[in-house]
């Protein structure tokens, strides 16, 4: 019996019949109410014209109120208990007796309380019955079973004792009666065929909700199950092409014949293209993660434009193409580097997608904004596929995957650098006449103008860094990269402690006479050991803190963000050996500073293809 309650309670015609039950008890309180205070007013009336003895009158309000206040205990009880759908026989089956106690009570008013010598009551009492009636429509018409319960014996015994025995003033009425007897249950039917279409309807979309909600979860997990995996095989990828540029670094240093060389130059090319790809993964989940830092400049747009058209002009003009900027006065204010990482891309998208003509860079002033300009008159975007050019590892006219033709992540990362900086970003297009990208930048109001950045001045673009040689400790769980760390910064006149936990690293600077100059420490070790605890351990053990970095080859969001929140030097995996030497060089500088007791400002993060 238990078994079958969940069943029964699903079932489309026990839910329907539970609500209707639901819902003449949720009327019942104001409707019953109506009724007894109908009823007492009816006798009050008869008694004051004198046409009505009071023991008679007291049976029937004894009668009619006792049935009422078993209505209203009954709900109440009902309200309480709350009861399963499943139960609905339960309550319907005492409510409808109690509505036929009180229409057997309301079908008897017209002929126990009134003296048959004054007609003209019994008119009233009958007033009085359609109008409790007509109100039952509404208290009880949802459930057609406890109105037909009210009704039918409230009207039909008048009309048979008028056929049989009633005056000529009853005669004239019954048509009446008779004509309200047909259409009050057809108006309840009426209204509880509306009320069971609402639920059904109701039902429906509860459903439907539910089916929808059940989708979206589904496509979430789907998503977070996508993300895990792509956080994990980004992870588990960078670390083997990690060691292999680190090892290609370590052998570009040593004797060897040009075909060995050849070699080596193939492998570090090959790597250079892996870092690419991860570089802009890494774009793309930093992004997602919400660590990039937004810092807001006023700067001259002109100077920032002709710098990228020098940048990228002789590779247009490698190509037979002319690329120009168009002269611009303008300030703006916005972050010049996020700005600079948006321009790059849609000019190296211009100039990979254009064979012939031209590409022209340029601003315009459009509702007090700036809108920087980027025209080629490369291949063009068919209207249907302009949305998609902005998704990830979507291309136009590159099935076979051409690496020469980029990756397909450049315009993903354009348009969520756009809309972290909250700028306007547009396209139009023609197919085989090229396209404009525009991106809108708030105008700065006037002042003088920041200093715009140069990327070519830092030591992280150029990763050329004249350093010392120091004792750098690195710890990392993977053999490989291990010993592909040591033997590169042993090469660069480092001496290296390697360590494969914080307790072993521990254990290897308790025989060191002096603390380390840098530790360059892996984030997720083994056996659920944490990098940052790593770093922090270790730089406990001096009375200085020791410059160290934070080594990741994670992509995930969290991930990022735990990183960033570190306040360490964060290093992304595969590390180039250019980015690798600038970050140690910058270490080393800091561990210089540190000894001579001058204060040091953390190292700037060695990522010349990303801005933070």
């Amino acid at each position: 019996m238990d078994n079958d309650a969940p069943v029964a309670a699903n079932d489309p015609v026990t839910r329907l019949r539970a609500e209707q039950v639901a819902d003449v008890f949720s009327n019942a309180p104001m409707g019953v109410s109506g009724a007894l205070f109908g009823g007492w007013m009816l006798v009050l009336s008869l008694a004051a014209g004198a046409t009505l003895t009071w023991p008679r009158a007291l049976a029937w309000l004894a009668a009619i109120s006792a049935a009422g206040v078993a209505h209203l205990v009954l709900a109440a009880a009902y309200r309480r208990c709350e009861p399963a759908a499943s139960e609905w026989r339960r309550w319907a089956l005492p409510f409808t007796l109690l509505a036929l106690a009180e229409g057997l009570c309301w079908g008897y008013a017209a002929l126990w309380l009134v003296d048959p010598a004054h007609p003209q009551q019994r008119l009233i009492a009958i007033l009085v019955v359609c109008v409790i009636t007509t109100g039952g429509v509404w208290a009880f018409g949802t459930f057609l079973p406890s109105f037909l319960a009210l009704f039918l014996p409230a009207m039909p015994p008048y009309i048979v004792w008028a056929l049989v025995a009633g005056s000529d003033a009853d005669a004239t009425i019954v048509p009446l009666d008779v004509v309200f007897s047909v259409a009050m249950p057809l108006l309840a039917r009426h209204a509880a065929a509306r009320f069971a279409e609402s639920q059904r309807l109701r039902f429906a979309l509860a459903e439907l909700a539910e089916t929808l909600r059940e989708q979206k979860e589904a496509a979430e997990r789907a998503i977070h199950a996508r993300a895990r995996f792509l956080a994990a095989a980004s992870h588990d990828l960078r670390q083997p092409v990690h060691a292999l540029g680190l090892l290609a670094g370590a052998l570009t240093g040593r004797q060897m014949d040009q075909e060995a060389r050849d070699i080596v130059d193939h492998i570090t090319a090959s790597t250079a293209a892996l870092d690419e790809l991860f570089s802009a993964l890494l774009d793309i989940s930093r992004l997602d993660a919400g660590v990039v830092e937004v810092r807001r400049e006023m700067f001259p747009i002109g100077l920032l434009l002709a710098r990228l058209a020098r940048e990228y002009g002789a590779e247009a003009a490698a190509k037979g193409l002319v690329l120009r900027a168009v002269r611009c006065s303008a300030l703006v204010e916005t972050d010049p580097v996020l700005l600079e990482r948006i321009l790059r891309n849609l000019l190296s998208n211009a100039v990979r997608y254009t064979e012939r003509g031209r590409i022209l860079l340029g601003c315009r002033r459009h509702d007090g904004a700036i809108r920087v300009e980027v025209w080629d008159t490369g291949i063009g975007i068919e209207p249907d596929a302009q949305s998609l050019i902005f998704e990830e590892f979507y291309q136009i006219g590159n099935a076979e995957r051409d690496r020469a033709k980029g990756l397909g992540l450049g315009l993903a990362i354009v348009r969520r650098v756009s809309a972290t900086l909250g700028l306007d970003l547009a396209l139009d297009s023609l197919p085989g006449q090229g396209s404009v990208f525009r991106v809108s930048v708030p105008r700065a109001r006037a002042g003088p103008p920041a200093t715009l950045p140069d990327p070519a001045a830092s030591f992280v673009a150029s990763g050329v860094v004249a350093q010392s040689a120091g004792l750098i400790v690195v710890v990392d769980d993977e053999l490989a990269i291990r010993e592909a760390m040591r033997r590169l910064l042993e090469s660069w006149g480092h001496r290296v402690l390697a360590a494969g936990s914080g307790a072993e690293a521990s254990a290897l600077l308790a025989a060191e006479p002096r603390p380390p100059d840098a530790i360059l420490c892996d984030y997720r070790l083994r056996a659920g050991e944490d990098g940052i605890a790593v770093i922090l351990e270790l730089q406990s053990h001096y009375d200085i803190t020791v410059p160290a970095a934070l080594i990741t080859g994670d992509t995930g969001p969290e991930r990022l963000r735990q990183a960033q929140a570190s306040g360490l030097l964060v290093l992304q995996k595969p590390l180039g050996n250019a980015r690798l030497r600038a970050a140690v060089g910058a270490l080393l500088r800091g561990a210089s500073a540190l000894r001579q007791g001058a204060s040091v400002e953390p190292p700037p993060p060695p990522a010349p293809d990303w801005p933070r």
